[in-house]
């Protein structure tokens, strides 16, 4: 497929900077430790993340800096570290137009100074949406304390990003099994946010409310969409849900990606890889076979591969369509 009518486009990228120090090497040994060296590398590499596009067949990324890679034993940010990962971030994609965007960091969880973040990354800085970890301790996204960094979301109009984390009393019951026990930890506590969300009414409370899950959280939508009347994705027209609901392709596998295509339809689908936690050669391609695998007509492929990353950030298609790429 050509690329400049049909761009690529990563929503799950990291990428953190060298302002801060990684704390994600704490209670690693062996070869666990020596993968995260190598993705710590990258995290902190502005020409690494550069060129993993070409590596990729990625026409750009949408980046974004998870708090649990620069907190401490506690949980905690160091003293003004979102706001300096956002002054990285929007210099970073500043520099490189169309070929990345950024998403702000603020701590989802903190209340109003968390929105004033918010806000200050969006309208000063630039960036075109928010990440959210899952969960914060014991508090999910329907807490009295993440309400006003979701609504600064909805009122600005711009994506939040709900990332999973590592939960420590789910981890606890599933590290017998180990990496895939990690897994399992992360889609469980992904899924169990997106419940809170519409368990609690925040779609309907905050209409401009849209929310992108990882496909770790695949189960959960399928969950969603079959168990009780306020949560049901195809109950009613237009389902409740739906609307607000994205989900990435993380994993590239072409199963799960049909299965969001069923559940969402694939316009709530996005490209998105997991870099450089995932970090593989011609990933581009290989969702590109993946989407015609599952026989996916021309325009649903091109909307997943990067239409509907673009539209969710409120960027011109057509614009960042026909620019050259550098």
């Amino acid at each position: 497929m050509d690329q400049a009518q049909s761009p690529i486009v990563d929503f799950h990228s990291h990428f953190v900077g060298p302002s801060l120090p990684l704390t994600t090497l704490k209670g690693l040994c062996g070869p666990q430790r020596a993968a995260w060296e190598r993705i710590n590398a990258r995290l902190t590499d502005a020409g690494a993340l550069l060129a993993s596009l070409e590596q990729g067949g990625v026409a750009a990324r949408i980046i974004s800096s998870p708090p649990e890679f620069i907190e401490d034993a506690g949980g905690n940010v160091p003293q003004d570290g979102y706001r300096r990962v956002n002054d990285a971030v929007a210099d970073l994609v500043g520099k490189h137009p169309g070929r990345l965007y950024g998403l702000a960091s603020v701590d989802a969880y903190g209340g109003e100074p968390s929105a004033r973040e918010l806000e200050r990354g969006v309208r000063q800085l630039g960036l075109r949406g928010v990440f959210m970890p899952s969960a914060k301790g014991d508090l999910l996204p329907d807490a009295e304390a993440a309400r006003p960094t979701l609504a600064a979301a909805a009122a600005l109009q711009i994506p939040v990003f709900l990332h999973p984390v590592a939960d420590g009393q789910l981890f606890a019951r599933f590290k017998r099994f180990g990496p895939l026990g990690m897994r399992l930890t992360r889609g469980t506590i992904n899924s169990a946010a997106l419940f809170a969300i519409i368990e609690s009414g925040l779609f309907e409370e905050l209409p401009n409310l849209r929310v992108v899950v990882t496909a770790l959280a695949l189960g959960g939508l399928l969950l969603a969409g079959t168990v009780g009347d306020g949560a049901k994705l195809h109950a009613r027209t237009p389902p409740p849900a739906r609307r607000h609901v994205y989900i990435d392709t993380t994993g590239v596998h072409p199963a799960v990606i049909r299965s969001a295509v069923e559940l969402l339809g694939a316009d709530h689908v996005l490209m998105g890889t997991d870099w450089p936690v995932v970090a593989e050669d011609d990933v581009g391609g290989r969702l590109q076979a993946a989407l015609a695998a599952i026989g996916l007509g021309e325009r649903e492929r091109s909307i997943i591969s990067g239409g509907n990353a673009l539209r969710l950030l409120g960027i011109d298609e057509t614009a960042r369509a026909l620019s050259p790429l550098q």
